[in-house]
């Protein structure tokens, strides 16, 4: 049993589909008390944190219907996600090398396993960017040149600090305006609803081949904060 700590995007189609058929199990465990794996370290860290483990399974559909994979079994929705679990079966940097060990020959995982600080950085800029803009303005010249620069351990666990919590609307939009604009182009007006706009951006992403874009965590991880795509989203730019 294994929930990983990483963005999904980083899981090939054998661990993302794996990850959510434990999560219901586990999920099932701690809501309902039952006695399958109830003492195992990974249901040990996750009681208490039911919101929070609901909130990844968000996360997990949301990248599952971005890569055109059906979803019919549901868990409960909080909001907030409340708090996440403060420890780790493994590290956040020993999961990154674990997937790039188990997926030396794969091919089907969205976002690749990161090289250097620089390429996690570029990664996940948008979903800082949507988290905490202050953050975002500062940390390129950390990662570039200051202390992120070669710390990979330090900047997996703060991208995944920076992305638990839910996002202030004005924030989200200010991202997704950043990413059109890596997709405009003359035939599309950019929508106003910004369930509409996450959409069109994922289909000009794919249509036009950018490849920044559909490397980007924020691709799926920004539609669970948006009530009309959540993960609920029917059209997929990978199907």
């Amino acid at each position: 049993m294994r929930i990983w700590d990483l963005h999904p995007g980083y899981l090939d189609r054998k661990r993302l589909l794996g990850e959510h058929r434990e999560l219901h199990g586990l999920v099932n465990i701690i809501s309902q008390g039952k006695r399958g794996y109830a003492r195992h370290p990974e249901t040990l860290r996750w009681v208490g944190h039911l919101p929070a483990l609901c909130t990844r399974h968000q996360l997990l559909v949301s990248e599952m219907m971005l890569r055109g994979y059906n979803h019919h079994s549901p868990v409960p929705e909080f909001n907030p996600p409340g708090t996440w679990p403060d420890i780790f079966i493994d590290t956040p940097v020993d999961q990154l090398r674990l997937l790039a060990d188990k997926q030396a020959d794969e091919t089907s995982a969205r976002i690749p396993i990161p090289r250097n600080t620089q390429q996690l950085w570029a990664q996940h800029k948008y979903s800082v960017m949507a988290h905490d803009p202050h953050l975002y303005t500062t940390l390129g010249s950390e990662v570039a040149h200051g202390k992120y620069r070669d710390d990979m351990r330090g900047l997996v666990n703060l991208m995944i600090e920076t992305m638990r919590p839910e996002p202030q609307n004005g924030r989200l939009r200010n991202a997704l305006n950043h990413m059109w604009g890596y997709v405009s182009d003359s035939q599309h007006h950019m929508p106003e609803q910004d369930g509409e706009l996450m959409q069109l951006i994922r289909q000009q992403a794919i249509v036009q081949q950018k490849r920044y874009l559909l490397e980007s965590t924020a691709l799926s991880e920004l539609s669970i904060w948006i009530p009309a795509i959540g993960t609920g989203a029917t059209s997929s730019p990978y199907t």
